[in-house]
């Protein structure tokens, strides 16, 4: 892995900053009195003694230290190869409850999911009170579901991974204190993850021939992002969102027009489009202004609200129980706005392309994934776009685009291979015990060149980027 993405390379001003963060996670342990190792962890790599060093999961609490077991199970004594690994990945980011039983070489040994689709068609969309409730009240369910599908017990786990960022925090707590209960309790290690990373790495999973570099596409609900993924661990971010995402926008426009919200608006708006005509209204394509990657939907959301406006369409009434005229006109609406929509996807795409072959000319693959990675439009167009450019499309399934354990699970094995996890926790933790979240945590350094000249990028941050806190800690090994 390289020491330092090519934006800051040399910058010591960059790791100054990042001084007071790494400290203050504790990111370096003194290498513990039990020897363990997992050398063959990954045999493509070289092979290095396993010491926890980069613990995102450590609290700001006053109640708590951060300390390292001198316990940790006995499977760690030994050497352990990669196959051999077993982790339980818990997701509670958003709206859905989910968690996964992954073994290491990729066997996907359970996945349970509990949705939220009830909220969310009461609501029109993710309510992060009612959402947390509905957490708090499957989580058990859930994890211990994924636990007796897999024909396991706790005890026969290697470690437990779990989503600590981005996404809503009332919901992010959810499964970190699930997780950290679990983990105390049997003396398993704990690995934090980062949400849109392993929507990038669980297509590692279904793709073996995928390797490091790569482009990744990361299309949801909350966040488009492009990135090039250098290694593990290692991205530059060549476009993100800078108002709101694609699939917020699916969502909204679906439920304007009267659509069903209970699977969510994105497939009953695609399946709306199949019937409408794409160039009966002319909305203007995004951001057409400014050569980056990066992209906006709010204006384009503005663009469609006037048109349902200027056609009379009541929201009120379900597209069950509209006129044929009515359907056709949301049709139409539908299928216009989609392929606005998608086509600002593949602008962006067509350009991030050009520039991560700048930086990196081996690039074979591009990886589209998250929840609007299940569109069957929004696949065919990008594929068009990447054999263009004779890259090959690595799409995960649908059911592991969704936000899913397994993706949770498999980031946390790739990490864990790399040394990067938590002591077990302790088993009888404060109440009070705060957690470190992190509902605003970008993924890699943005590309220097790529720098949006849009005034309504978002540019507040709780939390360096994954990327720079783990390069920060590489450099001062």
């Amino acid at each position: 892995m390289s020491l330092l993405l090519s934006s800051v390379s040399g910058s010591k001003k960059m790791l100054s900053s990042l001084s007071s963060t790494i400290s203050r996670l504790n990111l370096f342990y003194p290498k513990p009195s039990i020897p363990y190792s997992l050398s063959s962890c990954l045999k493509t790599l070289k092979p290095q003694p396993i010491i926890p060093r980069w613990s995102p999961l450590h609290s700001l609490s006053t109640h708590s230290t951060s300390r390292l077991s001198t316990s940790l199970k006995p499977q760690f004594e030994t050497l352990v190869s990669k196959d051999d690994l077993v982790v339980l990945g818990i997701e509670t980011s958003c709206d859905d409850t989910a968690a996964a039983v992954v073994r290491g070489n990729g066997e996907i040994l359970s996945q349970v999911v509990s949705s939220q689709a009830d909220l969310l068609a009461k609501y029109g969309g993710v309510a992060p009170k009612m959402a947390e409730e509905a957490h708090s009240q499957v989580i058990d369910q859930v994890v211990q579901e994924a636990l007796d599908k897999a024909n396991l017990t706790a005890t026969n786990l290697s470690a437990v991974a779990v989503t600590i960022g981005p996404g809503l925090s009332l919901c992010l707590r959810v499964g970190v204190r699930k997780a950290r209960k679990l983990a105390g309790s049997f003396n398993l290690p704990i690995i934090g993850i980062h949400h849109m990373e392993a929507h990038a790495l669980v297509a590692r999973l279904i793709e073996h021939e995928l390797q490091f570099p790569f482009m990744a596409l990361l299309i949801s609900g909350g966040h488009n992002l492009l990135i090039l993924a250098h290694d593990l661990g290692h991205y530059i971010q060549l476009g993100t969102t800078i108002d709101d995402a694609i699939g917020e926008a699916y969502d909204k426009t679906a439920k304007w027009l009267g659509l069903d919200m209970s699977r969510s608006g994105g497939p009953a708006l695609e399946e709306l489009a199949r019937e409408g005509d794409a160039e009966s209204i002319k909305f203007s394509t995004p951001m057409k202004q400014h050569k980056d990657c990066n992209f906006s939907y709010a204006g384009l959301k503005t663009q469609v609200r006037l048109a349902i406006e200027s056609k009379n369409i009541n929201a009120e009434i379900p597209i069950s129980s509209a006129s044929s005229q009515d359907r056709r006109s949301r049709a139409d609406i539908a299928a216009s706005f989609q392929r606005v929509a998608v086509l600002h996807l593949e602008e962006r795409c067509d350009r991030a392309i050009e520039w991560a072959r700048k930086i990196e000319p081996s690039i074979k693959h591009l990886v589209v994934s998250g929840g609007v990675a299940s569109n069957q439009y929004v696949r065919a167009r990008l594929d068009h776009v990447v054999k263009k450019n004779s890259l090959q499309l690595v799409c995960p399934p649908p059911k592991l685009c969704t936000d899913n354990g397994v993706m949770v699970a498999w980031t946390g094995i790739e990490h864990f291979c790399m040394g990067r996890f938590d002591p077990p926790p302790p088993a009888d933790e404060h109440e009070d015990y705060m957690y470190d979240l992190r509902p605003r945590w970008p993924l890699g350094e943005e590309y220097a060149e790529g720098r949006s000249e849009a005034r309504s990028l978002r540019t507040a941050r709780i939390h360096p980027s994954l990327t720079s806190i783990i390069q920060a800690s590489l450099q001062q090994q």
